[in-house]
């Protein structure tokens, strides 16, 4: 075995590791060019400097606590209080990083349910026609017009995954999960960038019906 497997090799069981001792869960498939990670995705925003400035003041960078299994990608120390429909909160909403170009708010089914909003499924991105919400920082307030969505399950991948899966970029594969409840997802949307790393993210709703856990395994199909 050479070194840059043993790296890679090293790099995975310190990321299952910890990410075990974090409480998430982040079952491994070892087929393929590259292990598949599946990783339940708690409610999250992600929001643009502009919007970073006016909730929490002039110039204030993000602040990264915990990286992210995607390269770059990082938990931020801060967190906003959203305000939906009928003044119902979620406080500590963790803030994604690094920023983006435009703002969106992430939730599971059970999070809409109790802030009273309808939340559409959809693609990261496509927030056209979404509903709205108030966010609340220690610096001010931020009236979204739109972006409050439910992530459609997806993955991310790289080239030579998509070759091995046989498929292409805004395509869909299924995800098989095993263990107890034995749940197949059908439309896993997939997203092929040179730069991504081979994960499938599914809400926390979703991770809890099927029973996603360290131990659970779980392959992607056609």
């Amino acid at each position: 075995m050479n070194s840059t497997l043993n790296r890679a090799v090293i790099e995975q069981l310190v990321r299952t590791s910890l990410s075990r001792q974090a409480g998430l869960v982040t079952p491994v498939t070892k087929e393929g060019p590259n292990p598949l990670i599946v990783n339940s995705s708690a409610r999250h925003c992600h929001l643009s400097q502009e919007a970073v400035e006016t909730l929490f003041g002039k110039g204030y960078e993000l602040k990264p606590m915990k990286m992210l299994y995607q390269e770059g990608q990082y938990a931020a120390h801060e967190s906003v209080t959203l305000i939906g429909p009928r003044s119902r909160v979620i406080s500590n909403l963790r803030i994604l990083g690094p920023c983006r170009d435009f703002n969106q708010v992430e939730l599971a089914y059970t999070d809409s349910i109790s802030l009273g909003f309808k939340v559409p499924v959809t693609n990261s991105g496509n927030i056209a026609g979404t509903p709205g919400c108030m966010l609340m920082g220690p610096a001010g307030f931020l009236e979204m017009p739109e972006g409050v969505i439910r992530a459609a399950p997806h993955v991310h991948m790289a080239p030579a995954d998509a070759a091995f899966y046989g498929v292409e970029n805004k395509s869909y594969l299924k995800l098989r999960v095993g263990g107890e409840l034995g749940v197949t997802f059908d439309r896993i949307f997939v997203r092929v960038e040179p730069a991504f790393k081979l994960e499938v993210h599914i809400d926390t709703d979703e991770a809890n019906a099927c029973g996603l856990g360290p131990d659970v395994p779980c392959e992607l199909i056609k």
